[in-house]
């Protein structure tokens, strides 16, 4: 069961920390998925500002707040308490939840590569793959998924749990509109208005996800899953999801 925890303010270095994280400079291929987003350009359920701000609220609403967002707060608690079965149980339940072979693909291979680079930053658990001294179970799975690293690189970093939420639902927005800019007549200023409109969204997805209880996790998006499943076989596409 998720409580609503007490605001946390993040040190400077932590704040610098989740900067890092959730640049789009960070080397981890980010810019090269969309999750679906090109595939409703070409079916042309997505072909302006309006139904894009749609689109990503709704998305917003019915993804990121029931699946990703209370998963990073899971999954903080479990490296709190060096928990590395329930990281491994969550780990696997959000695998569970990638409906197409591109989402899932986008996950694992995020994940092997922050995974890659928290490692040349020496930011891996000591020992990692390797059972603790007081445990059977290694504390990051060996094939970790993105939000996994990312939440135990929040974690490392000191960054509190809502801030994290917040920066990780900041990056996806910003991805999303990378990938509309690229691939439909979408200026930067239009990008702006839609942060603009959806940034109370990001911090009612987060409040959202702090509510819920564990049977109350679950994504709804059955467009974005079949969108999905469509781009895997699009002709012509710029991005690999």
């Amino acid at each position: 069961m998720s409580t609503t925890m007490p605001t946390e303010q993040p040190s400077d270095l932590a704040l610098l920390g989740l900067m890092q994280l959730v640049s789009p400079a960070l080397p981890i291929g980010a810019f090269a998925f969309s999750q679906g987003l090109e595939s409703a350009f070409e079916l042309g359920w997505v072909s302006d500002e309006p139904s894009l701000s749609h689109w990503l609220s709704g998305v917003l609403e019915d993804g990121l707040s029931r699946c990703e967002l209370p998963l990073i707060e899971r999954l903080y608690r479990a490296f709190e308490h060096q928990d590395g079965a329930a990281v491994a149980e969550w780990d696997d339940w959000l695998a569970a939840t990638r409906e197409t072979a591109e989402l899932a693909a986008e996950d694992s291979r995020l994940g092997a590569s922050l995974k890659r680079l928290l490692g040349s930053l020496d930011l891996l658990p000591k020992h990692e793959g390797l059972p603790s001294e007081d445990s059977l179970t290694p504390l990051l799975p060996v094939q970790a998924g993105y939000v996994t690293l990312f939440a135990w690189a929040a974690y490392q970093r000191g960054i509190p749990v809502r801030q994290a939420q917040l920066g990780f639902s900041w990056a996806w927005l910003e991805n999303q509109l990378a990938v509309a800019c690229k691939a439909l007549p979408l200026g930067h200023t239009a990008a702006q208005r839609i942060i603009e409109q959806l940034r109370g969204e990001l911090v009612n997805a987060v409040e959202k996800a702090q509510r819920l209880d564990d049977d109350e996790l679950g994504p709804a998006l059955p467009g974005v899953a079949l969108a999905s499943a469509l781009h895997e076989t699009q002709y012509s596409r710029l991005f690999r999801s």
